[in-house]
């Protein structure tokens, strides 16, 4: 199938995305001009429909302008549901969690601006997916400059074949991300395209001193921060979550949703008491990063009871661990069990933050070393957050 042109939509995204305020150095600009995004989405993708259901739309069912129309929204666009299904395998509505995708180019851009790249630098990319932000990278900096890394073979590979049919030859691996890729580093600049628990130690190992390392951070599917940080001669690195980010989960860390009966779960319960601040923060941004902080293997779930009531849970599986919540006339009320009190600790960090007059998630900054991970806000008290390493 051949499709009509795209300079010119290509034109447009370069002028929305300056709009936007994410696009902002000529060479970006030139990148986003020169790479065909739909390219990149050949030959499907699902989009959202009813009841949480996906549609597939392939190139070769769609009327040329309509793909195109599609491939420069402002949308993401799920290229892979399961971890193996994709659009073009199927004709009806059908149903699945996204595995991987072509992210907004108001996202890819801004990330790759904040990248701070200069002529010359190398760049490991972790979780190549389509391609697409692999193929600016490498028109911005030369293919040999660039190392990609995907953990799924099939989305490996249909990346290269896009990479190739526009004109890049760059280092497309196939493993998991989380271990870099040691054979050509040490690498100027990291980027992670997925979302990931903590930084992996093993990147700053592969970053030269001075560089920088940009990652989305976080378990849950909003609540997550990005990133920024140098890495130093020591080999510790130092910055700070620089804004919001949502990005998919690296698959190796994905969370499978909890399944099974939620009150077989919160049976046992060691104490109950009145919540002193309600669960429903944790719907917000910035305290469920704070409670990603406090405790970073559980799961925030919503539901509502057989008789209406609200129903609001916390559970940490790797640590036997819950709190669940029920809403009444009065307010919330906590029961918790486990050898965890999830709720102490994260009401804790919720009411050190709401004395601190609520600081915004770019007020958090971060250090590195071989043994920790640190996260503080300056100039409140309850408000450094330490994990060690395994």
């Amino acid at each position: 199938m051949s499709l009509p042109d795209s300079s010119s939509r290509r034109r447009e995204l370069v002028d929305r995305l300056e709009v936007a305020g994410v696009l902002k150095s000529p060479e970006w600009c030139a990148a986003v001009e020169a790479v065909p995004r739909e390219l990149f989405l050949n030959p499907r993708v699902f989009l959202p429909s009813d009841g949480g259901r996906w549609r597939p739309v392939t190139a070769l069912g769609t009327a040329p302008g309509e793909w195109l129309e599609i491939a420069y929204s402002e949308q993401s666009l799920a290229t892979q549901l399961d971890g193996h299904l994709t659009a073009d395998q199927v004709a009806e509505l059908v149903t699945g969690v996204p595995t991987s995708s072509s992210t907004t180019p108001v996202t890819v851009v801004g990330v790759i601006e904040d990248l701070e790249v200069d002529d010359g630098h190398t760049v490991l990319e972790i979780g190549t997916g389509t391609g697409y932000s692999t193929a600016l990278m490498c028109h911005r900096l030369g293919e040999d400059n660039v190392t990609t890394v995907e953990v799924d073979p099939q989305v490996a590979a249909r990346a290269d074949a896009a990479l190739e049919e526009a004109g890049f030859s760059t280092w497309t691996v196939t493993g998991d991300g989380l271990l870099g890729h040691p054979a050509r580093a040490p690498y100027d600049r990291v980027i992670a395209t997925c979302a990931v628990r903590r930084i992996p130690y093993t990147w700053l190992r592969q970053t030269k001193p001075g560089g920088i390392i940009l990652a989305t951070v976080g378990s849950w599917p909003y609540g997550t921060g990005l990133a920024k940080v140098t890495v130093n001669e020591d080999g510790s690195a130092q910055g700070r979550i620089i804004g919001r980010s949502s990005f998919m989960q690296a698959r190796a860390q994905a969370t499978a949703p909890l399944a099974g009966d939620l009150s077989a779960r919160t049976a046992y319960a060691d104490t109950e008491r009145p919540a002193k601040a309600p669960p429903t923060l944790l719907e917000e941004w910035m305290p469920a990063f704070l409670a990603q902080l406090t405790a970073p293997s559980a799961q925030f779930v919503r539901a509502v009871g057989g008789d209406g009531t609200q129903l609001r849970y916390l559970f940490d599986t790797d640590r036997e661990s819950f709190a669940a919540f029920t809403a009444d006339a009065s307010g919330w009320t906590v029961r918790q069990g486990g050898p965890v009190a999830l709720w102490d600790d994260n009401e804790q960090s919720l009411m050190a933050w709401q004395d601190a007059g609520q600081p915004d998630i770019s007020d958090l900054r971060l250090h590195i070393t071989d043994r920790f991970h640190t996260y503080w806000i300056e100039g409140g008290p309850g408000m450094t957050w330490e994990h060690r390493l395994a």
